[in-house]
């Protein structure tokens, strides 16, 4: 159950920074997990383990990162347009 728990949150983490970045509707449910999952790793390593936490994740860190996963991903694969 902690997998699938896991890959709920990291799918909301993907959802919420989409939604504030502006690139959501572009991405699917599975980008969205993943952007999720690595950007909660790259935050939490960025600015640690601070604030509210579910399935083991941050929740301010883990969005923090997700959310510039997902600009520097829509810069250069916009670049590449």
């Amino acid at each position: 159950m902690g997998l699938i728990w896991s890959l709920i949150v990291g799918a909301i983490i993907g959802v919420i920074a989409g939604a504030i970045t502006g690139k959501g509707s572009s991405m699917g449910w599975i980008a969205n997990i993943i952007a999720g999952l690595v950007g909660s790793a790259l935050g939490q390593a960025l600015l640690g383990h601070w604030g509210p936490s579910l399935a083991g994740m941050a929740l301010v860190p883990s969005i923090i990162g997700a959310i510039i996963l997902v600009l520097i991903v829509s810069f250069f694969l916009g670049r590449s347009k």
